[in-house]
Protein backbone atom coordinates (compact mmCIF):
# COMPACT_ATOMS: atom_id res chain seq x y z
CA UNK A 1 0.00 0.00 0.00
CA UNK A 2 1.03 3.25 -0.51
CA UNK A 3 0.91 6.39 1.54
CA UNK A 4 -1.06 9.00 0.23
CA UNK A 5 0.97 11.75 -1.20
CA UNK A 6 -0.77 15.26 -0.35
CA UNK A 7 -1.01 17.55 -3.60
CA UNK A 8 1.57 19.95 -4.20
CA UNK A 9 0.98 23.31 -2.80
CA UNK A 10 0.72 26.12 -5.63
CA UNK A 11 3.55 28.57 -5.98
CA UNK A 12 2.99 31.86 -3.29
CA UNK A 13 2.11 35.15 -4.66
CA UNK A 14 -0.34 36.41 -7.80
CA UNK A 15 0.06 36.03 -11.18
CA UNK A 16 2.23 38.15 -13.05
CA UNK A 17 -0.92 39.38 -15.27
CA UNK A 18 -2.75 39.66 -12.20
CA UNK A 19 -0.53 42.01 -10.38
CA UNK A 20 0.06 44.20 -13.82
CA UNK A 21 -3.56 44.55 -13.97
CA UNK A 22 -3.76 45.79 -10.57
CA UNK A 23 -1.58 48.26 -10.73
CA UNK A 24 -3.64 49.69 -13.61
CA UNK A 25 -1.82 48.78 -16.37
CA UNK A 26 -3.71 47.22 -18.67
CA UNK A 27 -6.41 44.41 -18.42
CA UNK A 28 -5.52 41.11 -17.53
CA UNK A 29 -5.84 39.69 -21.27
CA UNK A 30 -3.81 43.19 -22.52
CA UNK A 31 -1.04 42.53 -19.55
CA UNK A 32 -0.88 38.94 -20.69
CA UNK A 33 0.56 39.97 -24.41
CA UNK A 34 2.90 42.52 -22.40
CA UNK A 35 4.40 39.62 -20.68
CA UNK A 36 4.86 37.56 -23.71
CA UNK A 37 6.29 40.61 -25.90
CA UNK A 38 9.20 40.56 -23.69
CA UNK A 39 8.11 43.95 -21.81
CA UNK A 40 8.40 43.36 -18.62
CA UNK A 41 11.31 42.15 -16.07
CA UNK A 42 11.15 40.57 -12.69
CA UNK A 43 14.53 41.14 -10.51
CA UNK A 44 16.07 41.68 -13.50
CA UNK A 45 15.64 38.56 -15.64
CA UNK A 46 12.81 39.15 -18.59
CA UNK A 47 9.59 37.42 -18.38
CA UNK A 48 7.77 35.62 -21.00
CA UNK A 49 4.66 33.54 -19.80
CA UNK A 50 2.31 35.18 -17.89
CA UNK A 51 2.09 31.69 -15.44
CA UNK A 52 5.25 33.17 -13.25
CA UNK A 53 3.77 33.93 -10.16
CA UNK A 54 4.82 36.71 -7.99
CA UNK A 55 5.26 38.00 -4.34
CA UNK A 56 5.46 41.54 -3.00
CA UNK A 57 9.03 41.82 -2.88
CA UNK A 58 9.89 41.10 -6.42
CA UNK A 59 11.17 43.88 -8.01
CA UNK A 60 8.68 44.29 -11.51
CA UNK A 61 9.92 47.04 -14.58
CA UNK A 62 7.24 47.05 -17.12
CA UNK A 63 8.79 48.57 -20.24
CA UNK A 64 12.11 50.20 -18.20
CA UNK A 65 9.80 51.79 -15.25
CA UNK A 66 9.63 50.34 -11.57
CA UNK A 67 5.81 48.95 -11.38
CA UNK A 68 4.10 51.07 -8.78
CA UNK A 69 2.00 49.79 -5.82
CA UNK A 70 -1.38 49.01 -6.67
CA UNK A 71 -3.81 52.05 -5.71
CA UNK A 72 -7.18 51.05 -3.97
CA UNK A 73 -9.83 50.70 -6.78
CA UNK A 74 -11.88 53.56 -7.87
CA UNK A 75 -14.61 54.09 -9.94
CA UNK A 76 -15.29 56.63 -12.02
CA UNK A 77 -19.19 57.24 -14.31
CA UNK A 78 -18.76 59.09 -17.97
CA UNK A 79 -21.35 60.38 -19.73
CA UNK A 80 -19.76 59.44 -23.60
CA UNK A 81 -20.36 61.73 -26.13
CA UNK A 82 -21.47 60.31 -29.81
CA UNK A 83 -18.34 60.83 -31.98
CA UNK A 84 -15.72 59.45 -30.06
CA UNK A 85 -14.32 55.66 -29.76
CA UNK A 86 -13.76 54.00 -26.80
CA UNK A 87 -10.04 52.94 -27.38
CA UNK A 88 -6.75 54.28 -26.18
CA UNK A 89 -5.23 54.66 -29.51
CA UNK A 90 -7.39 55.14 -32.66
CA UNK A 91 -5.67 54.11 -35.95
CA UNK A 92 -7.64 56.02 -37.88
CA UNK A 93 -7.00 59.06 -35.99
CA UNK A 94 -9.97 59.63 -34.61
CA UNK A 95 -11.22 61.25 -31.12
CA UNK A 96 -11.10 58.57 -28.25
CA UNK A 97 -12.48 58.91 -25.20
CA UNK A 98 -9.58 59.12 -22.98
CA UNK A 99 -8.14 61.93 -25.43
CA UNK A 100 -11.79 64.06 -24.12
CA UNK A 101 -11.02 63.09 -20.07
CA UNK A 102 -10.28 65.84 -17.77
CA UNK A 103 -6.41 66.71 -17.87
CA UNK A 104 -6.36 65.12 -14.38
CA UNK A 105 -7.24 61.92 -14.34
CA UNK A 106 -5.20 59.14 -13.57
CA UNK A 107 -4.88 56.51 -16.22
CA UNK A 108 -8.30 54.50 -16.43
CA UNK A 109 -9.85 51.94 -18.58
CA UNK A 110 -13.25 51.36 -19.68
CA UNK A 111 -15.61 48.98 -18.66
CA UNK A 112 -16.51 47.36 -21.80
CA UNK A 113 -17.39 49.78 -25.09
CA UNK A 114 -19.48 52.24 -26.70
CA UNK A 115 -19.43 52.45 -30.66
CA UNK A 116 -18.34 55.52 -32.16
CA UNK A 117 -21.92 56.69 -32.68
CA UNK A 118 -23.48 55.41 -29.27
CA UNK A 119 -23.65 57.53 -26.12
CA UNK A 120 -24.59 57.47 -22.49
CA UNK A 121 -22.83 55.61 -19.72
CA UNK A 122 -18.85 54.58 -19.72
CA UNK A 123 -17.66 53.10 -16.46
CA UNK A 124 -13.79 53.32 -16.35
CA UNK A 125 -11.64 52.24 -13.21
CA UNK A 126 -7.86 52.21 -12.89
CA UNK A 127 -8.03 47.96 -11.99
CA UNK A 128 -7.96 45.87 -14.88
CA UNK A 129 -8.96 43.10 -12.33
CA UNK A 130 -12.16 44.85 -11.55
CA UNK A 131 -12.82 45.87 -15.46
CA UNK A 132 -12.81 42.43 -16.01
CA UNK A 133 -14.81 41.39 -12.84
CA UNK A 134 -17.51 43.70 -14.26
CA UNK A 135 -17.04 42.86 -17.84
CA UNK A 136 -17.99 39.04 -16.94
CA UNK A 137 -21.44 37.39 -18.89
CA UNK A 138 -21.38 35.66 -15.36
CA UNK A 139 -21.69 38.74 -13.29
CA UNK A 140 -24.55 38.93 -14.94
CA UNK A 141 -25.30 42.60 -15.01
CA UNK A 142 -28.05 44.20 -16.72
CA UNK A 143 -27.15 46.97 -19.22
CA UNK A 144 -30.15 49.37 -19.77
CA UNK A 145 -30.63 52.14 -23.03
CA UNK A 146 -32.87 54.34 -24.36
CA UNK A 147 -32.92 53.14 -28.20
CA UNK A 148 -34.37 55.75 -31.04
CA UNK A 149 -35.88 53.86 -34.04
CA UNK A 150 -37.09 54.99 -36.99
CA UNK A 151 -39.96 53.79 -38.26
CA UNK A 152 -41.66 51.34 -35.76
CA UNK A 153 -41.59 48.28 -34.49
CA UNK A 154 -44.65 45.23 -33.43
CA UNK A 155 -45.00 43.79 -30.40
CA UNK A 156 -44.73 40.41 -32.25
CA UNK A 157 -41.09 41.35 -33.34
CA UNK A 158 -40.16 42.61 -29.45
CA UNK A 159 -41.53 39.22 -28.08
CA UNK A 160 -38.85 37.30 -30.90
CA UNK A 161 -36.71 39.17 -29.21
CA UNK A 162 -37.79 38.81 -25.73
CA UNK A 163 -36.92 35.01 -26.70
CA UNK A 164 -33.67 35.42 -28.20
CA UNK A 165 -32.91 35.03 -31.94
CA UNK A 166 -30.18 34.07 -34.42
CA UNK A 167 -28.85 36.43 -36.44
CA UNK A 168 -26.35 35.80 -39.47
CA UNK A 169 -25.47 32.57 -37.54
CA UNK A 170 -25.23 34.03 -34.15
CA UNK A 171 -27.51 33.12 -31.22
CA UNK A 172 -28.86 35.72 -29.32
CA UNK A 173 -29.65 35.81 -26.07
CA UNK A 174 -33.18 37.19 -24.89
CA UNK A 175 -32.82 40.86 -24.25
CA UNK A 176 -35.75 42.84 -22.45
CA UNK A 177 -37.49 44.88 -24.87
CA UNK A 178 -40.38 47.65 -23.71
CA UNK A 179 -42.40 50.23 -26.68
CA UNK A 180 -42.21 54.03 -24.88
CA UNK A 181 -43.96 55.70 -27.53
CA UNK A 182 -44.12 56.80 -31.15
CA UNK A 183 -42.71 60.61 -32.11
CA UNK A 184 -43.56 60.82 -35.53
CA UNK A 185 -41.36 59.12 -38.03
CA UNK A 186 -39.20 57.57 -34.79
CA UNK A 187 -40.46 55.49 -32.18
CA UNK A 188 -38.26 55.54 -28.50
CA UNK A 189 -37.85 51.78 -26.78
CA UNK A 190 -36.37 50.88 -23.52
CA UNK A 191 -33.68 47.78 -23.70
CA UNK A 192 -32.04 45.84 -21.45
CA UNK A 193 -29.38 43.28 -22.21
CA UNK A 194 -26.88 41.08 -20.10
CA UNK A 195 -24.58 40.03 -22.93
CA UNK A 196 -23.46 42.80 -24.73
CA UNK A 197 -22.36 41.74 -27.90
CA UNK A 198 -20.72 43.72 -30.63
CA UNK A 199 -23.79 45.97 -31.68
CA UNK A 200 -25.96 43.53 -30.42
CA UNK A 201 -29.20 46.18 -30.55
CA UNK A 202 -28.09 47.73 -33.56
CA UNK A 203 -28.00 43.80 -35.22
CA UNK A 204 -31.39 42.84 -33.81
CA UNK A 205 -33.31 45.93 -34.99
CA UNK A 206 -31.86 45.78 -38.34
CA UNK A 207 -33.10 41.79 -37.94
CA UNK A 208 -36.76 43.38 -37.58
CA UNK A 209 -36.64 45.65 -40.38
CA UNK A 210 -35.71 49.15 -38.67
CA UNK A 211 -32.59 51.14 -38.14
CA UNK A 212 -31.59 52.44 -35.28
CA UNK A 213 -30.49 56.37 -35.11
CA UNK A 214 -29.72 56.94 -31.22
CA UNK A 215 -28.69 54.80 -28.95
CA UNK A 216 -28.11 55.89 -25.20
CA UNK A 217 -26.55 53.46 -22.08
CA UNK A 218 -28.36 54.52 -19.31
CA UNK A 219 -27.12 51.99 -16.83
CA UNK A 220 -24.54 49.28 -16.07
CA UNK A 221 -25.25 47.37 -13.31
CA UNK A 222 -26.23 49.37 -9.97
CA UNK A 223 -24.68 52.50 -11.70
CA UNK A 224 -26.89 54.81 -13.70
CA UNK A 225 -26.32 58.11 -15.88
CA UNK A 226 -28.73 60.48 -13.94
CA UNK A 227 -28.43 63.48 -14.69
CA UNK A 228 -24.79 63.87 -15.61
CA UNK A 229 -24.08 65.84 -18.64
CA UNK A 230 -22.58 64.63 -21.56
CA UNK A 231 -18.70 65.02 -21.46
CA UNK A 232 -19.17 65.06 -17.93
CA UNK A 233 -17.06 62.37 -15.87
CA UNK A 234 -17.56 61.77 -11.71
CA UNK A 235 -15.95 59.13 -9.37
CA UNK A 236 -17.92 57.04 -7.16
CA UNK A 237 -17.16 57.16 -3.24
CA UNK A 238 -15.20 54.41 -2.29
CA UNK A 239 -17.65 53.06 0.27
CA UNK A 240 -19.66 52.85 -2.49
CA UNK A 241 -17.21 50.78 -5.18
CA UNK A 242 -16.59 48.76 -2.25
CA UNK A 243 -20.33 48.19 -1.32
CA UNK A 244 -20.89 47.40 -5.10
CA UNK A 245 -18.10 44.73 -5.84
CA UNK A 246 -17.73 43.38 -2.61
CA UNK A 247 -14.58 44.43 -1.79
CA UNK A 248 -13.41 44.62 1.85
CA UNK A 249 -12.17 47.57 3.52
CA UNK A 250 -8.92 47.43 4.39
CA UNK A 251 -9.04 48.00 8.45
CA UNK A 252 -6.15 51.08 9.44
CA UNK A 253 -3.64 50.88 11.93
CA UNK A 254 -5.04 52.35 15.32
CA UNK A 255 -3.26 55.30 16.71
CA UNK A 256 -1.08 54.56 20.04
CA UNK A 257 -2.36 57.00 22.84
CA UNK A 258 0.24 59.06 22.94
CA UNK A 259 1.28 61.16 26.92
CA UNK A 260 -1.12 63.99 27.56
CA UNK A 261 -3.95 62.59 25.82
CA UNK A 262 -7.60 60.34 26.99
CA UNK A 263 -7.84 57.13 25.39
CA UNK A 264 -11.59 57.44 23.22
CA UNK A 265 -14.77 56.61 25.97
CA UNK A 266 -15.58 53.26 25.69
CA UNK A 267 -19.26 52.30 24.86
CA UNK A 268 -22.00 52.72 27.04
CA UNK A 269 -20.43 55.79 28.99
CA UNK A 270 -21.44 59.09 29.01
CA UNK A 271 -18.82 60.86 27.18
CA UNK A 272 -19.60 58.14 24.32
CA UNK A 273 -23.36 58.82 24.56
CA UNK A 274 -22.98 62.43 23.56
CA UNK A 275 -20.84 61.52 20.23
CA UNK A 276 -23.27 62.41 16.81
CA UNK A 277 -24.14 59.21 15.20
CA UNK A 278 -22.23 58.42 11.90
CA UNK A 279 -24.24 60.22 8.70
CA UNK A 280 -26.08 57.60 6.68
CA UNK A 281 -24.56 56.95 3.06
CA UNK A 282 -25.80 56.91 -0.09
CA UNK A 283 -26.29 54.45 -2.78
CA UNK A 284 -24.57 54.55 -6.54
CA UNK A 285 -26.18 57.26 -8.62
CA UNK A 286 -29.90 57.09 -9.21
CA UNK A 287 -29.74 52.57 -8.03
CA UNK A 288 -32.21 50.94 -9.96
CA UNK A 289 -34.04 48.50 -7.76
CA UNK A 290 -34.99 46.67 -11.23
CA UNK A 291 -31.45 45.98 -12.52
Amino acid sequence: MTDNVPPSSSPPGDRIAKVLARAGIASRREAEKIVEAGRVTVNGKVVLTPALNVIAKDRIVVDGKPLAEAEEPRIWLYHKPAGLVTTERDEKGRDTVFDALPDDMPRVMSVGRLDINSEGLLLLTNDGALKRTMELPSTGWLRRYRVRINGSISEAKLDALRKGIEVDGVQYAPIEAVFDRQQGANAWLTVGLREGKNREIRRLMESQGVVVNRLLRISYGPFQLGTLKPGAVEELKQRIVRDQMGLRDTPKPSKPVGKGKRPPPKRGTKASAKRKPDAPTGGPRGKSSRS
